[in-house]
């Protein structure tokens, strides 16, 4: 019976002179999403409202599944649409809807109007008790109950009567495209694809790093990092994903550093890497999975270490979360059961069996001059030779 769905949103409104900016990048994530099922919708902005109608049929949960993967939506609401506001019609058409949505009437209710047309003869006030009126006249087992209803039954009267009764929770964040770009450095971890998540819901713009180590990381952890883009893509919008192969200058840093310092060294030349395929790009920062105290390349001394290489902003959203609240949101977003499969990559591959856990950075500097002979052109030639393909398109 829904031919249309309200579009709630909550932060974008209180952007001021600059709302209508972020309404209209909403509207157009909304028309784009639902472009991808099966049906024909023509997506609006109406006083503060979004509103999709379908225009054909359509397949009503996967629209609901494309609304609830944009960002900047916090509610969706499946909406009957009646072209009457006559208010003897209107009464008609509120009751006709409790009876098509609910067969079984023994529930508690309030009714909640807005009357975005201020020429209505009827107020708001008036709306909401004379329809609660003609309800409990229409099907007496239901109660209301004006502190804890079951059901909010909302009336909103505009140029037409807009009426609904269920509000499924949307992602929230900010509309995708809104806030820039950003270099995420992608693995096959849990951490990562869920760093990304929550900085792109706060309306940035992705592109995604992923070091290979072949042979010594297999085809299987490259597709699983792949397939990882994918699934944060399918919230944030296609994703350049840069994959680099690494190889020769992680055995580079193997032979010639102490192993200790392996993987903290290892990090500060993916940074680098990823800091220079950023700025080529126009990212404003760089995008990480790390949580202090995590792992030894992740307590404060470390990441202070890590930081030192870089100009850009590093972008940590997971920072002081534990990994079951990590979990949590991956499980949330499906990335969990790919982050598990046991196709391990090079940080793992290449991890010191006693890794320092409070590096000090004259110390690794020192190291790291005794990279200095080929380690640039190494560099260059990772950048040269890395794949570059898109996801999510």
């Amino acid at each position: 019976m829904y031919k249309a769905f309200l579009i709630k949103y909550a932060e974008i409104g209180v952007k001021g002179k600059n709302r209508h900016i972020f309404e209209e990048a909403l509207r157009r994530q909304v028309e784009k999403a639902l472009k991808e099922t099966e049906g024909e919708f023509n997506v609006t902005r109406e006083q503060g409202r979004i509103y999709a109608e379908a225009t054909k049929d359509y397949n009503y949960e996967d629209a609901l599944e494309a609304l609830s993967r944009v960002f900047g939506v916090v509610g969706i609401c499946p909406v009957v649409i009646y072209d009457d506001i006559e208010w003897e019609s209107v009464q008609k058409n509120v009751c006709d809807f409790v009876g098509n949505v609910y067969k079984d009437k023994n529930f508690t209710f309030k009714v909640k109007a807005k009357r975005g047309n201020k020429n209505y003869p009827v107020t708001s006030p008036e709306i909401c008790a004379k329809i609660g009126e003609k309800l409990l006249e229409a099907y007496p087992e239901m109660k209301v109950d004006v502190k804890n209803p079951d059901v909010f039954i909302t009336v909103e009267v505009r140029n037409r009567l807009y009426v609904y009764s269920e509000t499924i929770e949307g992602p929230g964040g900010m509309p995708t495209g809104t806030a820039g770009k950003a270099m995420l450095l992608l693995s096959g971890g849990i951490d990562s694809p869920v760093a990304g998540y929550m900085v792109a819901k706060r309306g940035v713009t992705l592109e995604a790093t992923y070091f290979h180590a072949p042979p010594y990381t297999s085809d299987r952890a490259k597709q699983k990092v792949i397939d990882l883009a994918k699934q944060v893509a399918k919230y944030a919008g296609p994703i350049k994903l840069n994959i680099v192969n690494f190889t020769d200058i992680q055995l580079y840093i193997y032979e010639q550093c102490p192993e200790d310092e392996l993987t903290i060294i290892m990090r500060r030349y993916m940074m680098m890497i990823a800091q220079k395929l950023a700025e080529e790009s126009g990212c404003l920062g760089l995008i990480t999975g790390e949580s202090i105290g995590q792992v030894a390349s992740q307590t404060m001394q470390s990441l202070l270490t890590t930081n030192e290489v870089c100009t850009l902003p590093v972008y940590r959203p997971l920072i002081a979360l534990d990994k079951q609240e990590i979990v949590a949101i991956a499980e949330k977003i499906d990335t969990y059961e790919t982050s598990i499969l046991p196709y391990e990559d090079c940080c793992t591959i290449f991890v010191a069996k006693h890794p320092v856990t409070k590096p000090n950075l004259k110390a690794i500097k020192r190291s790291e001059e005794k990279l200095s002979e080929k380690i640039e052109e190494m560099l260059q030639k990772a950048v040269e030779t890395m794949e570059v393909i898109t996801v999510g398109e």
